[in-house]
């Protein structure tokens, strides 16, 4: 199977690359430009409360470096602590995108750990799902809270590996795994993913993608991390498609004994 060929789906949309980056963290809109280009990706995010999509006349607008006719745009609601908040935020992003309705739901618990307030993840994802977007959302790594976004209609669900912009991996692969095994709609790693190897365990997990921001951001160089990341996610892809084999306690011979003369 060619890369071209192994496509995943999201509320009708189809996507080659398995690889979603945000917008934030950037020096300015060159670099941004250049690292998502690097990065192959087809989806991007962009954090409404934070970014101008057009809500400021007077500013620059994200979308000139990144136009919609050329990448999937994912507006998000990053920085929304309630309900009404992350649901306001939705609304004026489809209004500003002319009736865009693919969105990443947020909820956030508290400033410190930007854990999701699953409750009002919840409430949340009702009301949006009800007004008729298509809902991908973030959400803590809890297989029932997986199963729940999903029977409501979210149409990804996006368990987190790590707190967001910690870099520190992923923390639970076993219920990263369980969530795969058993959801309908894609999952893929959202926030806590540091470096490229990172990325490449998510894949190997059996994910459908992984999104991050902060890892192609915060590198030294951005760009070439982007490209490493692109390199990383199609690895771990091709990994699980191959199927690994079975880890041993003990060495076994790579070359056979059958035969030997000795």
């Amino acid at each position: 199977m060619t890369p071209s060929q192994d496509t995943f789906t999201i509320a009708g949309r189809h996507f080659t690359s398995r690889l979603l980056v945000g917008t934030g963290k950037y020096k300015d809109m060159d670099e941004t430009r250049r690292a998502i280009e690097a990065s192959g990706a087809e989806i991007v995010t962009i954090a409404v409360r934070r970014t101008n999509m057009g809500q400021n006349a007077d500013e620059p607008n994200i979308l000139d470096v990144l136009p919609p006719d050329q990448y999937t745009i994912l507006p998000n609601t990053a920085g929304c602590y309630d309900v009404d908040t992350a649901v306001r935020t939705c609304r004026l992003a489809r209004e500003l995108l002319d009736g865009h309705n693919l969105v990443k739901l947020e909820v956030l618990g508290d400033e410190k750990t930007l854990f999701p307030d699953v409750v009002a993840t919840l409430k949340a994802a009702e009301t949006l799902i009800a007004d008729g977007f298509d809902v991908m959302v973030y959400t803590n790594d809890d297989p029932i809270v997986a199963r729940e976004l999903e029977s409501m209609g979210c149409v990804a669900v996006m368990p987190l590996a790590a707190p967001i912009g910690s870099g520190l991996g992923i923390r639970n692969p076993y219920n990263i795994v369980e969530i795969v095994e058993n959801a309908k709609v894609p999952v893929l790693v959202d926030a806590g993913v540091g470096t490229a190897s990172h990325a490449a365990v998510a894949m190997e997990l059996g994910c459908d993608g992984v999104l991050m921001n902060t890892a192609i951001a915060a590198a030294k160089d951005p760009v070439l991390m982007a490209s490493a990341m692109k390199k990383a996610i199609q690895a771990g892809r091709e990994a699980w498609l191959a199927g690994r084999m079975q880890p041993k306690r003990y060495a076994s011979a790579s070359s056979p004994l059958e035969g030997l003369f000795f």
